[in-house]
């Protein structure tokens, strides 16, 4: 890739960066491509830094001194020097520019007075929350952020997230964008929060979890690999060790006669990108303020004239760590660069679809216009909703109008069924029914009246699940219009609205409800008013008394036996087992038998004097059923199970039908016309139509990310 593309490619990141900075980094889900600098504290992640720079600019101290991440964007520049005369100046052409970059580095130190001059003219830093200031003196770029990082996070030792973005435009730099994160620690020390480490690690792991994210973990080489922190971390996210390279500082202080050979041979850690050795300035150089031009050519001549490095000086040291960063940037960046215009197109649509739905830039809609948007979207939804139409259809659970068929036809027919006629009417209520349904004379054939009045007693027990069903459907259309204001998005712009939409729905299905009870309870009102008995399906008297007697027939003894000697019926077996010519004559149950136990003749009676007492306050039955009750309750039973199983088919059917009619097809057809009546109100859409704070501060946010976005768009379109 040649050095002008390179140099457009991460250009253009540098721009996007940015760009959603400007906005908040949050607000978008696009991962850009970037360098992000681990290590722990003292680690010699500063010095780094600097030597890539070729200026001492970071703040030092003890404890965290790196509290926020600083997105440091480096530019190379075309250099610009004076003309002999003095009159004019002159750039240097592309293909010189990485030549003279590199060369600034080690030359510097043997600059006249005239040429650091020209170079503090070639070179100034710039904060993107300071537009239009130039800082010629790196002090004051240091100086500033710790202004700013003060400002964000106070004199104390806590951190913050929101980074500050530096470039630094220079002839003696490669195009390039670092983040360097605050230092790992251990211990808090001072006024640094209790959890300090955690709060660290968590912010480290947010930036380097990410695949467009280059990790540059230092380590110093005069400790055991085996315990970097810088590495520990990386390999948390990329346990392959893909996008980690490795730095090894202090070098130079390692024991007489130890390498960093096995670790740069990848013997020890390997690492895809490999490790890069380098010599940063020391604390006694810091203190004395050796330049960093001065430290550049004593790391060179360290690694030129040691044993172990002296063969492989070209690929140590700060300016070969610079040109690898500087690859593997744009190898990256190239690598990564359609998905980025991809994610930034899919974004914009996503914002720009969000920011119509809060009604725009301008907010500026039609007050009556959006109440009829909203009337018409939501009635359309709530019909679509009801008949099943809808796109976005549940796989997991029932919703909308099958809800209602489930009550309808699950919940509503299992109770009708589930109700059983006799388990509140015993046979012994029956027999009593039976005897007073016949009054002064009884009668001959088993009474119709009698079966009415059980029959009626039972269909009025239908009213209550009938109702019930009602209140469930009413139950389920409310579930319906609260997931329909979740879902319309004008609500969320206008909570008035929201609330006035929804008592306004609520009464009008609550005004519903009266016809549809009333109807319902005249249904029931209706079976028990009026007993079909000619009813096709009904089981008539006739067929009940036969069923019967089959019945009692089947349960009576078989017939005598014959003895097969004498050829006539065996012994005991004569008249039912009752021999006339050896027992009396026994008499006749009464007909009321079963109402009392008859009392035997005291002693104390007079002969031929009637036996006769006044009837009870309360008369009930006493005994068993006769056989003629029995045969008369089984009738009965019969004929109150036929009529009631077809009383109840009939109220399974219509009581549905009813609802529908009065309650869901009403709602379906006629809740816009009460939408429109009441809320399509000159005097009330000022009201009505009165943003939240939410939709306000929410808009801003998307016009901004719509804004970032389309700038965004605009810098990756000619690459």
């Amino acid at each position: 890739m040649s050095t002008g593309l390179g140099h457009e490619i991460v250009s253009v990141i540098n721009k996007l960066q940015d760009v959603f900075t400007a906005v908040g980094s949050s607000a978008s889900q696009i991962d850009l491509p970037q360098i992000c600098v681990v290590g722990s504290q003292s680690s010699g992640k500063s010095s780094v830094l600097e030597n890539i720079v070729g200026r001492d600019f970071l703040p030092r101290g003890t404890g965290i001194v790196t509290r926020r991440p600083l997105v440091l964007q480096l530019i190379n520049r075309p250099a610009t020097a004076p003309q002999p005369n003095g009159s004019s100046t002159r750039t240097f052409p592309i293909h010189q520019r990485l030549t003279f970059s590199l060369l600034t580095l080690y030359t510097a130190a043997q600059t006249d007075s005239s040429s650091d001059k020209a170079a503090n003219e070639n070179e100034w830093g710039e904060f993107l929350h300071l537009p239009g200031e130039k800082f010629y003196d790196f002090n004051k770029i240091r100086a500033e952020i710790v202004r700013d990082t003060e400002a964000k996070t106070g004199r104390n030792a806590g951190i913050s997230p929101q980074p500050i973005n530096l470039r630094v435009f220079s002839p003696n730099v490669l195009t390039l964008t670092l983040v360097d994160l605050p230092g790992l620690t251990k211990v808090p020390v001072g006024d640094q929060p209790k959890d300090i480490e955690k709060q660290i690690k968590d912010m480290l792991l947010k930036f380097i979890s990410r695949p467009a994210c280059i990790i540059l973990a230092v380590t110093p080489a005069n400790m055991d690999l085996a315990n970097s922190d810088g590495l520990k971390l990386a390999r948390e996210v990329d346990p392959e060790g893909t996008r980690t390279i490795g730095v090894l500082t202090k070098v130079d202080l390692m024991d007489r006669g130890t390498d960093v050979v096995d670790i740069l041979a990848g013997r020890i850690i390997p690492l895809r990108l490999g490790y890069v050795p380098v010599v940063n300035r020391g604390q006694r150089d810091i203190d004395s303020s050796k330049s960093i031009s001065l430290a550049l050519d004593a790391e060179r001549s360290f690694f030129e004239n040691h044993p172990s490095y002296k063969g492989k000086a070209q690929y140590c040291g700060t300016p070969f760590l610079a040109r690898k960063l500087n690859m593997i940037l744009m190898q990256h960046i190239r690598a990564t660069l359609p998905d980025i215009k991809a994610r930034i197109t899919q974004q914009l649509q996503k914002y720009s679809a969000e920011l119509q739905s809060l009604g725009g830039a301008m907010g500026d809609a039609s007050g009556g216009n959006v109440v009829l948007s909203v009337i018409t979207e939501f009635t359309n939804e709530f019909r679509t909703v009801i008949d099943g139409n809808t796109n976005d259809l549940s796989l997991n659970e029932l919703s909308g109008g099958a809800r209602i068929s489930f009550v309808f036809h699950e919940l509503f027919n299992n109770g009708v069924k589930s109700i059983d006629p006799f388990d509140q009417v015993k046979e012994g209520d029956i027999r009593t029914i039976l005897y007073n349904s016949s009054g002064s004379t009884p009668s001959v054939f088993v009474g119709t009246q009698a079966f009415e009045v059980i029959v009626k007693q039972q269909i009025k027990r239908l009213e209550e699940p009938s109702l019930k069903c009602c209140q469930l459907v009413y139950d389920e259309l409310i579930r319906i219009l609260g997931q329909i204001l979740t879902k319309i998005q004008a609500f969320r712009r206008y909570p008035a609205l929201r609330e006035r939409f929804n008592s306004v729905v609520v009464n009008f299905f609550k005004q519903s409800m009266n016809p549809t009870t009333k109807l319902v309870t005249d249904m029931v009102a209706m079976q028990a008013c009026y007993v079909n008995t000619t009813h096709p399906d009904f089981l008539n008297g006739h067929k009940a008394m036969a069923i019967v007697q089959d019945r009692i027939n089947a349960s009576k003894p078989p017939p005598p036996t014959i003895d097969p000697k004498s050829g006539k019926l065996a012994p005991g077996q004569i008249n039912g087992g009752r021999d006339l010519d050896v027992e009396s004559k026994k008499e006749e149950p009464s007909f009321f038998g079963s109402f009392f136990t008859a009392k035997k003749t005291t002693p104390s009676q007079k002969k031929g004097v009637a036996t006769m007492e006044s009837p009870p306050a309360i008369i009930r039955p006493q005994s068993a059923l006769s056989e003629r009750e029995t045969m008369e309750t089984e009738v009965i039973k019969l004929l109150i199970h036929s009529y009631f199983n077809i009383v109840k088919r009939e109220m399974i059917d219509m009581v549905p039908k009813a609802i529908t009619l009065t309650l869901v097809n009403h709602s379906k057809e006629d809740l816009q016309r009460e939408l429109l009546q009441e809320l399509y109100k000159p005097e009330v859409l000022d009201e009505l139509l009165k943003e939240s704070e939410y939709v306000v501060n929410r808009r801003k946010e998307v016009i901004g990310m719509v804004s970032a976005l389309n700038k965004a768009e605009e810098i990756v379109a000619g690459v």
